[in-house]
């Protein structure tokens, strides 16, 4: 008697259900758009060969092999929990930093009507956009920059943005990338340093008033060349 095949496409589909329910829905992801398109989404197709076994695992993936500090896929529930707190409506232009894999641009792309993805790696940057082409997702673009260069020029070229989503932690939010939020929209990240860091929730109510929620606990690996504040103390 042989064994089942772990990488068969109904191994990835009961892995795909089991992520949903056990590890989302507890996490109080309950917004029935979210929940439907990460049904939908093959995550297992953004995930590198070595590690796609765990592509439904409640944890981090490297994206890189050699592992290389930061380059990593999100935990499937802080995705998924991101999404559901942004509030993403179908006429809304969302940017993202960190494209990684391409995977979040892919869950933002079902739910925005557009999306720029940025990555500072080449590699990466032309992996995340193979998946997407592959994946048929043609409203999400990656582009190779460096997002906090210049002051963020590279996010600028099609600003206001509804959604702005920073794919990994910092220090703090830069006021220069608040700054290109549309009246009315929304930046989530994760803020703060190890072991202690919570998802950030930023939205413009006004011209130059922000209001700022902070539902969660999380860890992320940091985004490259975002400011971090002096460790020195006197």
């Amino acid at each position: 008697m042989t064994s089942p095949n772990p990488a068969a496409p109904e191994s990835f589909d009961l892995a795909r259900f089991n992520m949903i329910e056990q590890q989302i829905r507890p996490w109080e992801v309950l917004d029935a758009r979210v929940l439907a398109l990460l049904a939908q989404v093959r995550r297992e197709d953004f995930v590198p060969q070595a590690h796609r076994a765990l592509a439904f695992a409640d944890m981090e993936l490297p994206l890189t092999h050699p592992a290389v500090d930061g380059q990593a896929m999100l935990a499937p529930r802080v995705e998924a929990r991101l999404l559901q707190d942004l509030a993403i409506k179908p006429i809304d232009r969302a940017l993202e930093v960190g494209a990684g894999s391409g995977h979040m641009a892919a869950l933002l792309a079902g739910m925005a009507q557009r999306v720029v993805s940025l990555e500072i790696d080449g590699p990466l940057a032309r992996t995340a956009r193979e998946n997407l082409q592959c994946a048929g997702i043609a409203n999400a673009s990656v582009q190779l920059a460096d997002a906090c260069a210049q002051d963020f020029a590279a996010c600028r070229s099609e600003a206001p943005w509804d959604v702005i989503v920073l794919s990994g932690s910092v220090a703090e939010v830069p006021s220069a990338l608040l700054s290109l939020l549309a009246p009315g929209g929304r930046l989530a990240t994760i803020v703060g340093q190890e072991p202690m860091m919570r998802a950030t929730i930023i939205t413009r109510t006004g011209g130059a008033t922000f209001a700022t929620a902070q539902p969660w606990d999380s860890v992320a690996p940091r985004l490259r060349h975002f400011p971090e504040p002096s460790r020195f103390r006197f």
